[in-house]
């Protein structure tokens, strides 16, 4: 599967290792980390939650659709679930092309279609004591 939901830390190198081609000119990659602060609320940490069956159906998708609408060689994605710590990697793309253009695009096109269709949910926390679940948006 080229669409992952992970518990544990995201390996970057293990990950974008079958990226490698030798018809690839151009790689690019997206890395989606948790930041210590939303909507000017200071963050403490957050809990992914995904419903896994048709996250995982929904992401193949994605990238299917990727793989159709540019000139790519090769497209990963991975997304973690559990609890995460500022700092800790929670999402990362990557795609191989014979050219930078393409790259980049698919690299953006998926990242955005996951944060917008993929039922995954963060359970945000703050400094103040509350949470709140949120639904990426693009």
């Amino acid at each position: 599967m080229d669409f992952s939901l992970q518990e544990t830390a995201l390996d970057i190198a293990a990950l974008r290792a079958p990226l490698a081609h030798a018809q690839a000119g151009a790689y690019a990659s997206f890395e989606g980390w948790v930041r210590d602060h939303h909507g000017g609320r200071s963050v403490t940490g957050l809990h992914y939650e995904a419903y896994v069956a048709l996250a995982q159906t929904e992401g193949e998708k994605v990238l299917a659709e990727a793989r159709s609408r540019f000139d790519i060689i090769d497209i990963r994605c991975a997304h973690r679930t559990g609890e995460l710590t500022i700092g800790d990697l929670a999402v990362w793309v990557g795609v191989t092309a014979a050219h930078r253009d393409a790259a980049f695009a698919a690299c953006r096109y998926v990242i955005d279609e996951i944060k917008s269709r993929v039922p995954i949910w963060k359970h945000e926390r703050y400094a103040e004591g509350d949470a709140t679940w949120l639904h990426p948006q693009p």
